[in-house]
């Protein structure tokens, strides 16, 4: 009986210090990113449990509102998983099927004689030009409140980037028409589609659809980076116009309970969940590497479904690893504030696999010299290279200077976008 006694002691004396030292790591991670200003929500749950929880910066700057998890924040584009599943689930209820042609639903749109079907559009293969990307689609615009068919007639008569399932371009015109096809097949408002059949079963208290003008309590106000580094308000964005693409408001808790509520297929179907987080396939065979509103990663042999988002204010991600049981979602009050990064090492870290940073290499300065100069990718795009106080910095086209730290001969990585970038050389020139 004392030998028992012994080893449950033992066990969670055990238990306990991995759980101190994966706190650390985790808080070691997140205080490497930290900045002033506007900050990060944080949200770790594994088999059942929230492991970590953090907030950092304010959630309002003028008033010096420190940031919690309680805040709410617009999701952006994390929102079209929501569109997927809500389509997922009327063609549960023989509404609707993925395999229709879109002009089934919506009889007026001109598919140019092109076979667009529904699948299309969650896949982001259809096409159809994404209104987001029309130069047209300018400050000023944003502004302007928008019905739904106002919105598709905004983009609806573009000519089309390509044919349905010839190539993945990401696509909010796609989800607006998704948005579209559930209001009418539902009968109901997506605002009151998403409520009803969404976050009032499932007790997402703190979920809603983005609405500027309501008071909302606890809501974290947006920003952006502006001149010299300064931040400022984030510019006005009309909610009717990001719609079905990317208008949602949530919590880390609350998208914490969305995902294990999925993955437990209380929403939809283990059938329709299974398609949902499979990778499309486009016309030539080849897998895009994205489902139903879903991306899809394989990371070490770990499969992981997530997304992110982006919107006038604020920066979201999120991941699900299905076979660690493990949710993690980090949110920022600011479209300068990648979270990508931070919730990549975060997960990681938390099951298990953190991501191994290259070791870095001495180079002589006048090694690193040869390297210096402009070089041009595309048309559009050119990285300019120069040595300042000894070391290499880069900068893209009308992006922010990263330094490349070299890790081999000619090679150096980049840990900004934890990326390669390898110079050749021919007859020694770069």
């Amino acid at each position: 009986m004392k030998v028992i006694k012994f080893l449950v002691i033992l066990v969670s004396i055990v238990g306990s210090v991995h759980s101190q030292n994966l706190q650390m790591q985790l808080d070691s991670i997140v205080d490497s990113t930290i900045k002033e200003g506007p900050g990060f929500a944080i949200q770790i749950d594994q088999n059942g449990e929230t492991i970590y929880k953090r907030a950092t910066g304010y959630a309002n700057l003028e008033l010096e509102v420190p940031m919690t998890n309680d805040h709410i924040f617009r999701i952006g584009s994390i929102t079209k998983q929501f569109t997927a599943a809500a389509i997922l689930k009327l063609a549960e209820q023989g509404k609707l099927q993925v395999s229709d042609p879109i002009e089934k639903h919506i009889a007026d749109y001109p598919t140019l004689g092109k076979n667009i079907t529904i699948e299309h559009l969650l896949t982001h293969t259809s096409g159809i030009k994404s209104y987001t990307g029309m130069k047209i689609w300018d400050s000023e615009v944003r502004k302007k409140d928008f019905t739904v068919e106002e919105l598709v007639d905004y983009f609806k008569s573009e000519p089309m980037d390509f044919d349905p399932g010839e190539k993945f371009k990401y696509n909010n015109s796609g989800y607006i028409l998704l948005g579209l096809i559930i209001e009418l097949t539902s009968g109901m408002s997506y605002a009151d589609y998403l409520q009803k059949e969404f976050f009032t079963p499932l007790g997402m208290k703190n979920s809603s659809y983005g609405d500027p003008g309501r008071v909302i309590k606890n809501r974290a106000s947006g920003y952006s980076s502006g001149e010299n580094g300064e931040f400022q308000n984030a510019a006005y964005l009309s909610m009717s116009q990001p719609y079905a693409a990317g208008s949602i408001l949530s919590t880390t808790n609350d998208l914490s309970k969305w995902y294990h509520a999925i993955f437990a297929d209380k929403v939809i179907s283990k059938e329709s969940r299974e398609k949902a987080h499979s990778s499309y396939v486009l016309n030539d065979g080849k897998k895009t590497g994205y489902g139903y509103g879903w991306t899809l990663l394989n990371y070490k042999g770990v499969e992981i479904v997530q997304h992110g988002g982006g919107i006038n204010g604020f920066s979201t991600a999120s991941a699900f690893v299905a076979s660690k049981n493990t949710f993690v979602t980090v949110f920022a009050n600011c479209n300068c504030l990648s979270p990508d990064k931070l919730l990549q090492k975060l997960a990681t870290t938390a099951i298990g696999m953190p991501m191994e940073t290259p070791k870095k290499i001495e180079v002589p300065v006048s090694q690193l010299a040869i390297y210096e100069g402009d070089y041009k990718l595309s048309p559009a795009l050119t990285i300019h290279v120069e040595l300042i106080n000894d070391k290499l910095i880069a900068q893209a086209t009308g992006q922010p200077t990263f330094e490349l730290v070299p890790i081999d001969v000619h090679s150096f990585y980049v840990e900004a976008v934890e990326a390669k970038v390898v110079f050749n050389l021919e007859n020694k020139e770069v």
